[in-house]
């Protein structure tokens, strides 16, 4: 799941970590540190003057933003200048974060996808402009002339004409499909702009490039990014999935607001159906290298037989993931204060977002998952990057992390407080979802009933590319599941007229949603309709794009 730039995820707090300005690693808990880390380690550099109380402003952010734990590193010309951990990684327990606790990193996986494929092109095994159907022949989108011009890089540019998010709820919350299904009910989801006419962010496309990974390595998706990627880089901790986590393993547990109020932790949760958009688990000690290899371009720390420098990837291979494909529009920040950051242009490359801040090119992501969100941002102009792990679902506090250290290296006099920033961005967010929920009541006839007896709304309704979702009666009330999706199951109550809201039992997904009926000119259910109840509901959850129309009993085994 993706979160952008100014996620406004609302978060909290824990005891902090004392903070040294030069970094001292931690043990490595479960693997063995190796003697080319134990040299990196000790020939770090220390931190810039300004962030000298680095420590306690990150600790700080913990507090305002409700985050228990946070991991943090820097690196700057090839060296890693900082790898810290923060907190603690279940909240109530005294485990504490380290450089190499575990995290779910989420859509800052897409720029692992996008370097498989670019690695896989420099093999020949596959065409970057070729036709995606000359990999998948089956592949089909919802309008034939985009099915035949949709190419490989394409799926990796968030421009293919599909509306944001579009088909999430095929793999999020997690379902019974598998990647290949969850791409053939592309042919059934909806084209709601024009093919390459703009940027609408999805992760349904990097399912496709996890298909034509795997048909053009002859490897899984796992296998081919821990053989080919995480080795080489010597990403030895890293994960493809949560389904590798073992017990005693140091890893972050992550928490969520169950009904965007109370902090709770959340069960760890796996992407099986679309590994490619979000689903790696890794410690910012990992990423640090991930970070160098990418600032090197590609090169890799170790040599070949030949003493010649080793290569991930080409430098070409890198510019080309690193150029935009689709611009993205800038526009006035909600807040005056964020004015600084405004950039002078944004868009997406191959698996990254673009932009820049104070005169540098930034290349950066985002990633959000289950009570986890994260950011890792390279300044290739200064040689620098900068990834913070968190493990509760505040965009706010990993951008004000992120912008403390960028102030540091690129624009060393600032010293904004980014924690107040985001403070501030956080209330007017949650400010503007009371409005709305305001406006909502202040609509409501709360007179007015259902047109029809509540037992006549339950029944089989078929959405063409998600599937079945169906309402029972159970003791007088309505209960809505989706027929893959074992966490979409909740209690419709009458809102007004034939509307209603289902309240999920899962608190933690924070996505209630409106439910509407519409009838026909005899009174029978003609289609069902849904929307989010709150403007904070992720964008995954895409029930606006479903068309639920009744299926009749004889249909019901289709």
């Amino acid at each position: 799941m993706p979160l952008p730039t100014l996620s406004l995820r609302l978060t909290g707090c824990c005891a902090a970590l004392a903070f040294a300005s030069a970094f001292q690693a931690s043990p490595v808990f479960g693997a063995p540190t190796s003697p080319e880390d134990a040299a990196q380690q000790i020939a770090q550099p220390g931190l810039p003057p300004s962030l000298g109380d680095f420590g306690a402003y990150v600790d700080n952010a913990r507090k305002t933003f409700n985050v228990p734990g946070i991991a943090v590193a820097i690196v700057k010309d090839g060296k890693v200048v900082m790898e810290e951990g923060f907190g603690v990684r279940e909240s109530g327990k005294p485990d504490k974060v380290d450089a190499h606790t575990l995290f779910a990193i989420a859509s800052n996986t897409k720029a692992f996808s996008a370097a498989a494929l670019q690695m896989l092109a420099e093999q020949g095994k596959v065409d970057m402009d070729g036709r995606v159907t000359d990999y998948l022949p089956w592949f089909q989108m919802s309008d034939p002339y985009v099915t035949h011009e949709m190419r490989v890089r394409d799926l990796l540019a968030h421009r293919s004409g599909l509306s944001l998010g579009a088909g999430d709820l095929l793999y999020w919350p997690p379902t019974s499909y598998s990647t290949k299904d969850v791409v053939e009910r592309l042919a059934n989801v909806p084209l709601t702009n024009g093919f390459r006419s703009h940027y609408a962010y999805d992760n349904i496309l990097f399912a496709v490039a996890t298909l034509i990974i795997e048909k053009a390595s002859g490897q899984s998706y796992a296998d081919y990014l821990r053989d080919h990627i995480f080795k080489p880089v010597g990403m030895n901790e890293s994960l493809v999935d949560m389904t590798y986590l073992k017990p005693g393993m140091d890893y972050a547990m992550g928490h969520a607001l169950f009904d965007f109020k109370n902090l709770k932790p959340v069960p760890p949760m796996a992407w099986l159906n679309d590994p490619g958009a979000g689903g790696i688990y890794a410690s910012v000690h990992d990423l640090a290298k991930w970070m160098n290899v990418q600032l090197a371009g590609g090169e890799l720390p170790t040599a070949d037989a030949d003493g010649k420098p080793s290569r991930l990837f080409s430098q070409d291979s890198q510019n080309q993931m690193w150029t935009m494909l689709t611009p993205i529009p800038v526009s006035k920040p909600p807040i005056p204060e964020l004015q600084s950051v405004m950039p002078n242009f944004s868009g997406y490359g191959e698996g990254w977002f673009l932009s820049d801040y104070h005169g540098q090119k930034l290349v950066w992501h985002t990633g959000g998952w289950p009570g986890m969100v994260s950011r890792v941002t390279l300044v290739p102009g200064l040689k620098l990057g900068v990834v913070v792990l968190t493990n509760q679902e505040s965009g706010a506090a990993f951008n004000a992390v992120t912008y403390r250290v960028l102030d540091a290296y690129i624009n060393g006099n600032a010293k904004t407080d980014w924690v107040a920033v985001y403070d501030k961005l956080v209330k007017h967010a949650q400010g503007n979802a009371d409005d709305s929920w305001k406006k909502h009541e202040a609509s409501r006839n709360v007179n007015s009933k259902p047109s029809l007896p509540l037992l006549n709304y339950a029944g089989t309704y078929r959405d063409p590319w998600y599937g079945d979702i169906v309402i029972s009666d159970e003791g007088g009330k309505l209960r809505l599941r989706f027929s893959k999706t074992k966490q979409l199951i909740g209690t419709m109550t009458p809102w007004q007229h034939d509307t209603f809201v289902v309240r999920w039992d899962d608190r933690a997904l924070n996505a209630d949603a409106f439910v509407n009926f519409a009838l026909d000119v005899d009174g029978d259910i003609r289609e069902m309709r849904m929307q989010p109840v709150s403007p904070l509901t992720d964008f995954s959850f895409d029930f606006q794009d479903l068309r639920l129309t009744p299926v009749k009993a004889e249909a019901k085994a289709d």
